[in-house]
């Protein structure tokens, strides 16, 4: 029971001093998630109040299924970008059929999620490469800020892809809304500011770091309040500026996703796409700041952990959550102990949500969109690029085609161009292995490349070492090199395939020695294989490969040398004579 439900583990453990650690860090939280609800639900095209409703029973499911001891779930502007997206494929924003999509996205999530985890299918992540995720990262983080400019400037504006938005950015710049763009930059720049400045100030009065720095997680609370007390006093409301408007007051209602089967044929792979999406970066921010603590984490039971919270945000009235970055940062940094922290959060986001919400009807939709150009903005990595390019132009291959693929056609066609891009990336290089002819390191027992080491060799007999397991993608390219060595040698007698970094060898890989063989048995060459893994000659013992060998199994490549060394038709020469002869 344990495995499925990790509350059983902690809560056996659970205490007044922990309960004091994990209701300080939800106080913090709380308060940095209202906005970041509000405005995350704005970049979905949902109404804010639909953000609230996210942040609280997925919080309660991950409490209780999650093994994260401090990952704060909850709605994350990346997963916001592509529910917009996928909903809006199927539906016209401020629709009842668009939230309908909302939800049954996180539901249609929740569920592949948790069958992945009770499938134990948390490996399949790694289809997506680390330059892949940060591409795309880097690209959604530049549509989320642009996507909000429209609110900045209190401008009519969209689209669904970068182009389209800056087109449309600059049709209707002629009616910008000057206290609007008012609103919008200051408040942009605050939140700029507290970022780097905020802590300072506040450690230069005698606060504590700590208190400082989470005092500055405060900020979008502040600049809140600011712009609600402005629009009230100086009656903006009269000026155009757009707000926020009357928010429902109350817990979140209960709601079904659609059973709609054409709506679901429409949204499943936009779905699968948000939970491997979520599931990456969720699971990369848990495993960080476990280890911060020599903690661990179940990465299938974390699939079941957000499946329960998105299936939670689908029956509350929410759309797809996932661990997001900052939050959990900050929950970390405040001390949380449990995940109990998040419980208790989910009961604060509660609490606003009867008692707060007729507070934000003055909000202007400015300061939600400046809270999340801040936030999306730290997501855009210029380095990375640079540094792909100087050590792997495969991997910066992979990550530029997923940068400008999402610029230019959309999130979903980012991610699925980026995965493909790295699989054919791999494949490629997978279809041609690394193999090295080696000769003898002088008064030793080592091989080494020859082409790097002054090594020794004999024309009677090549070494080749295969750097890579035999597989369908390689067999055929490794039947092709060793005949063409082979062929540059023409007083040859032996060659010996050196397999100490073979870790398998598949059906068509065994075809492919099989035809090496023959072809060197006719040839009068001796086809020998030296440091053979265990497994793998489990597996050739199972076959008739040993027994039609012409050559025989070395245990190490020295044996090999060493035996064969003499077949060569006359006596052989000590090591020191080799470079006399120029057999090097």
């Amino acid at each position: 029971m344990r495995r499925y439900f990790p509350i059983l583990e902690w809560g056996a453990e659970y205490n007044r001093q922990v309960l004091s650690a994990d209701l300080l860090a939800a106080v913090i939280v709380t308060i940095m998630l209202i906005p970041q609800s509000l405005a995350y639900a704005l970049l979905a095209g949902l109404p804010p109040v639909v953000g609230l409703y996210a942040s609280i029973l997925p919080l309660v499911a991950y409490a209780i299924f999650g093994t994260s001891r401090t990952l704060a779930v909850g709605p994350v502007a990346v997963v916001s970008l592509m529910t917009a997206s996928a909903a809006g494929a199927v539906a016209a924003q401020g629709t009842p059929e668009y939230l309908e999509a909302a939800i049954t996205l996180a539901a249609l999530s929740g569920v592949m999620l948790a069958v992945l985890g009770f499938l134990r299918l948390g490996f399949l992540a790694n289809l997506l490469s680390h330059p892949v995720i940060a591409g795309f990262i880097t690209a959604s983080g530049v549509l989320i800020a642009t996507s909000q400019v429209k609110h900045i400037f209190g401008i009519s504006g969209g689209g669904d892809n970068w182009p389209e938005m800056l087109g449309n950015l600059a049709a209707n710049l002629p009616d910008t809304n000057f206290y609007t763009l008012t609103i919008g930059v200051i408040a942009t720049g605050f939140l700029f500011w507290v970022r780097k400045g905020f802590t300072p100030l506040l450690r230069r009065f005698g606060m504590g770091e700590q208190a400082a720095g989470m005092t500055s997680k405060a900020g979008p609370v502040i600049a809140v309040i600011l712009t609600i007390v402005a629009v009230i006093l100086l009656g903006l409301a009269d000026r155009g500026v757009a707000l926020v408007g009357a928010v429902p007051q109350g817990l979140p209602p209960f709601a079904l996703p659609s059973t709609d089967m054409d709506l679901i044929a429409q949204l499943w792979v936009p779905a699968l796409l948000i939970s491997v999406i979520g599931f990456v970066e969720s699971v990369s921010v848990a495993q960080t700041l476990a280890a911060k603590r020599r903690q661990r984490i179940s990465p299938d039971q974390e699939l079941i952990g957000l499946g329960a919270s998105n299936i939670a945000s689908a029956i509350s009235g929410g759309y797809p959550v996932t661990g997001g970055f900052a939050r959990s940062v900050v929950n970390f940094d405040a001390g949380a102990q449990t995940p109990a922290a998040g419980a208790y959060t989910a009961g604060g986001i509660a609490l606003a949500s009867l008692f707060l919400t007729p507070l934000l009807f003055n909000l202007p939709i400015a300061t939600l969109a400046a809270t999340i150009i801040v936030a999306v903005l730290s997501l855009v990595d210029l380095k990375t690029p640079g540094r792909l390019w100087r050590y792997s132009k495969a991997d910066f291959a992979a990550h530029m085609a997923t940068i400008l693929i999402t610029l230019l056609a959309g999130v979903e066609m980012g991610v699925i161009a980026g995965v493909s891009v790295g699989l054919l990336l791999y494949l490629w290089k997978a279809s041609r292995p690394h193999a090295a002819i080696v000769g003898r390191v002088p008064e030793t027992e080592h091989f080494r490349n020859v082409e790097r080491h002054k090594v020794l060799t004999l024309p009677h007999l090549l070494s080749i070492r295969i750097d890579e397991s035999l597989t369908y993608l390689n067999a055929r390219w490794l039947e092709e090199y060793v005949l063409e060595r082979v062929a540059e040698k023409p007083e040859l007698r032996h060659v010996i395939l050196m397999c100490s970094a073979v870790n398998a060898i598949d059906a068509t890989g065994l075809e492919s020695l099989e035809a090496i063989n023959h072809r060197l048995g006719d040839g009068g060459i001796g086809l020998h294989l030296s440091e053979v893994k265990g497994p793998v000659m489990d597996r050739l013992k199972d076959t008739h490969f040993l027994d039609e060998l012409n050559g025989r199994v070395f245990l190490s490549q020295d044996q090999a040398w060493s035996e064969l060394a003499r077949d060569n038709g006359e006596p052989s020469p000590p090591n020191d004579q080799y470079l006399a002869r120029g057999l090097i």
